[in-house]
């Protein structure tokens, strides 16, 4: 075990986020030993996997590159990034490669890069599939061959081990795909001998960057050290601080389980852990412990294509109709569904009511003691083609503008459009496989 005090500048809770300069060269002040940031995410969905396109802008995402990569080159500190391009699939490994090799090239800069594809052959899946090393993570049904084939594309979740191999290989820039969250900030810690509990606990705090601060940012820069038995958190930017309650709160971000935080090989156990306060901006932890697993596994994340989107936005403010909402939705499916009763249609039609459920549907406590004067809905219709979502969203919400219910007093319509036009087609829509599978290492290339 390391007995010196390893040092880590995260930037910014996603690579595109931001981070102001002044948090940035506060944290270079501190010689750290690694420069990294995490620039992904399963938050925004399963369409940016299934369409390889990132989620984040371009023109953001090469700032902060550009910050980052010159810093590291001049002063000879490692940068590290994980879930390249939003999604870490092959197509965002390659978009966000070109925009580091732009950044060399405007730059003068000459470094070694390591670029790790996390997307994994279906073939290999199939593979595994069939000697029953696949198991569904709940409520994922079991996974099938014919699942496999319809899936745009698979990526493996990777842990340390592709990036501490990058670093013996000499690679000075690490761009990954999919990549379990803390691994891109503790792989080089433990590679120098750093406890595998403490750091990827510290992981786990540095990927959301300051929004373990108070007040709390997902775009400004945090700073990390690594003890033999603790870490620390620091914020860079004189207007937050890190207390007791912020980092520990931070920890209970994205876990089923308080104690219990499941990764690559293994699970970060949190059970003896203890947070104090070391200044007024420092919190220091220690008693974290990684426990591994008898057999290795990762977590696959797959997209598939399942048909179009398009969809109405509108609002409505008479009491009457709010309070028959249901009933109304109701009578619009079935005179949408009798329209098209001569045709053999496959699609789905929901509407979403905002100012009554339509955050957490139906786990939503006050249902039926809606407080707001108004209801936002949103009219979503799902089809095999861009051109029948269009026709089934069109025909329920001029269905619904028009629908009559009892006590409807006015004959002009009942919902407000805020836009002209008023449906908007939204493309593909994918939905996600979460399966868990038995570990195959993600491939590690070496350029200069």
């Amino acid at each position: 075990m390391s007995t010196k005090e390893y040092r880590i500048l995260s930037t910014t809770a996603i690579l595109g986020y931001g981070f102001p300069v002044s948090s940035f060269e506060e944290g270079l002040k501190r010689n750290p030993h690694l420069i990294a940031v995490d620039a992904g995410s399963t938050d925004p969905g399963p369409y940016y996997l299934g369409a390889g396109i990132s989620f984040t802008d371009r023109g953001a995402v090469k700032r902060d590159l550009e910050f980052m990569i010159k810093a590291g080159i001049e002063r000879g500190i490692p940068v590290c990034i994980g879930t390249a391009g939003g999604s870490g699939g092959k197509p965002h490994l390659d978009w966000n490669r070109e925009i580091i090799e732009e950044i060399a090239k405007e730059n003068n800069l000459k470094f070694k890069m390591a670029v790790i594809n996390a997307e994994i052959p279906k073939e290999t899946i199939k593979s595994e599939l069939a000697a029953g090393r696949v198991t569904p993570l709940d409520p994922a049904p079991e996974l099938t061959e014919t699942m496999i084939d319809e899936t745009t594309r698979i990526v493996g979740q990777m842990g340390i081990e592709p990036f501490i191999e990058a670093y013996k290989q000499g690679a000075q820039v690490i761009l990954a795909g999919r990549t379990y969250d803390p691994a891109c900030f503790s792989s080089l810690a433990v590679a120098e001998g750093c406890d595998m509990g403490l750091a990827t606990h510290l992981g786990k705090i540095l990927e959301c960057a300051a929004i373990c601060a108070i007040p709390g940012s997902g775009s400004d820069c945090i700073f990390g050290y690594i003890g033999p038995d603790y870490f620390r958190i620091e914020p860079l930017n004189p207007i937050r601080k890190c207390t007791t309650v912020s980092v520990a709160a931070h920890t209970l971000y994205e876990k089923s389980d308080p104690c219990i935080l499941p990764g690559p090989g293994g699970y970060l156990d949190l059970t003896e852990t203890k947070f104090e306060q070391e200044t007024p901006e420092i919190v220091r932890v220690t008693g974290s412990k990684f426990v591994p697993n008898e057999i290795y596994t990762i977590k696959l994340e797959g997209a598939r294509k399942v048909g179009y989107r398009t969809i109405a936005i509108a609002g409505a403010r008479d009491p009457v109709m709010m309070q028959k909402i249901d009933d109304i939705i109701a009578g619009v499916k079935e005179r949408v569904a009798d329209n098209f009763s001569h045709h053999d249609l496959d699609y789905h039609l929901n509407f979403i009511v905002y100012g009554r459920d339509g955050v957490m549907g139906a786990l939503e406590p006050q249902r039926l003691h809606p407080l707001s004067h108004e209801f936002g809905i949103i009219i979503e219709a799902v089809a095999e083609t861009q051109e029948l979502a269009n026709t089934i969203c069109s025909t329920a919400r001029s269905t619904m503008l028009h629908y009559g219910y009892e006590g409807r007093r006015a004959t002009a319509g009942n919902l407000a459009f805020p836009y002209s036009p008023s449906d908007f087609k939204a493309g593909s829509v994918c939905v996600q496989r979460l399966p868990s599978a038995k570990s195959r290492r993600p491939y590690c290339t070496i350029s200069d």
